[in-house]
């Protein structure tokens, strides 16, 4: 009898775990927290959640997007993160206000490494959104800033989008007054540029 209350329990639990959705986790700053948007689900993390229900997928999407965060914030944030949330894909998305504080890029990218490694230890993929610096940056920080992105892609064999904000950033229309952040109406080219790297990464 004993056996058979034990064997019950985790029949139950196993078949509660395929019940529950599988989670993808958005990881990163302003841009994903919907910074300076009227309502938060304008931003391209709703406009995630809408399209995967209309394509008929199956996720959740946790939004853990903090403004301001920088990826060594993000790195003492992940691990807590990953046990609670448990994503089948990380998106992460950070990087952005080191470069806007001219912080050290071999640190910003063994942060992103290390946010890599543990997401894909807790079982997760990964889906990596680069970012761009303006020119007057100068030069070589500029391109060493992006480079940092398409190294640990290349390294780890990521899924990437190398610059989340092509064809948005330097149009005035689709950004807030402060140049930095899309508006309502660039977050759908925001979600249509994740969302091509994305989808591979899906099931049904």
């Amino acid at each position: 009898m004993h056996r058979l209350l034990i064997l019950s329990i985790l029949l139950l639990t196993a078949a509660t775990a395929r019940a529950e959705p599988a989670t993808i986790l958005v990881f990163g700053d302003s841009i994903s927290a919907g910074y300076g948007l009227a309502d938060a689900n304008q931003g391209w993390v709703g406009l995630l959640r809408k399209k995967l229900h209309q394509e008929g997928y199956g996720y959740q999407v946790v939004n853990a997007s903090v403004s301001g965060e920088t990826t060594a914030g993000g790195l003492a944030r992940l691990p807590r993160a990953l046990a609670l949330h448990h994503p089948e894909i990380v998106i992460l998305e950070l990087g952005g206000n080191d470069g806007l504080r001219a912080l050290p890029i071999p640190a910003m990218r063994a942060n992103l490494d290390s946010m890599v490694q543990l997401s894909r230890g807790a079982g997760a993929q990964v889906l990596l959104l680069g970012m761009r610096m303006p020119p007057n940056y100068g030069p070589d920080y500029t391109s060493q800033f992006f480079g940092a992105y398409t190294a640990t892609a290349k390294e780890f064999k990521l899924a990437i989008v190398p610059f989340l904000l092509d064809g948005i950033a330097l149009t005035p229309s689709l950004m807030q007054a402060d140049d930095i952040h899309p508006n309502e109406q660039g977050q759908p080219l925001l979600l249509a540029n994740v969302w091509t790297a994305l989808k591979p990464l899906l099931h049904h």
